[in-house]
């Protein structure tokens, strides 16, 4: 090996058009993410809720999140007007509930139970931690509504390892040395 080629990592190839919607899902699903349920506290009394795996942290200063939320959404729409919601980090047993919670047509909360957070949206039992927001600006990105939120109250509820979505499905796949590392120097 060349001293040159050391330094350099060799070019993985043509890389193929990220218009082919179904190649461009396909590399992007090796990409794991966390699943969440953002919940809301409806007006009328009934709670909403739709499933995000596209959920990050914006700012420290002001404390802001975000998610997307498909254009064809028919929760979103309900959880804009609300005005409020409520981001539910999934546990890794949680896989039945996120699949109940993301069926169109379906009573989302069958079979769940939840408490009201601060600002009353649900917050469901059994989940690693939970984020109260009130919503902010939300800008059309693409297919999707990109949805900031001001956060008013979070918790870390439990240890449980978190439900990810990776290549296609549903799992628990994360382990990590610094999960060790982590406890022992009191994360």
């Amino acid at each position: 090996m060349h001293a040159e080629e050391a330094t350099h990592p060799s070019s993985p190839g043509s890389p193929d058009s990220p218009h082919d919607h179904n190649h461009f899902r396909k590399v992007l699903g090796n990409f794991p993410t966390s699943v969440v349920a953002i919940t809301a506290g409806m007006p009328d009394g009934r709670p909403e809720a739709m499933i995000v795996g596209s959920f990050t942290s914006v700012s420290l200063e002001p404390p802001l999140v975000a998610f997307l939320a498909d254009r064809s959404s028919r929760t979103f729409p309900r959880i804009r007007e609300a005005g409020r919601f409520c981001v539910n980090a999934l546990a890794a047993d949680q896989e039945v509930l996120c699949r109940s919670m993301a069926t169109r047509g379906a009573d989302r909360f069958a079979g769940s139970s939840w408490q009201p957070s601060p600002l009353g949206n649900p917050v469901l039992d059994g989940v690693v931690a939970w984020i109260d927001c009130e919503l902010g600006e939300v800008v059309e990105i693409g297919d999707h509504h990109l949805a900031v939120g001001r956060v008013h109250a979070l918790r870390a509820e439990s240890d449980k390892t978190p439900l990810l979505f990776f290549r296609g499905g549903y799992g628990d796949y994360f382990s990590s040395t610094s999960l060790v590392l982590d406890r022992l120097v009191g994360w």
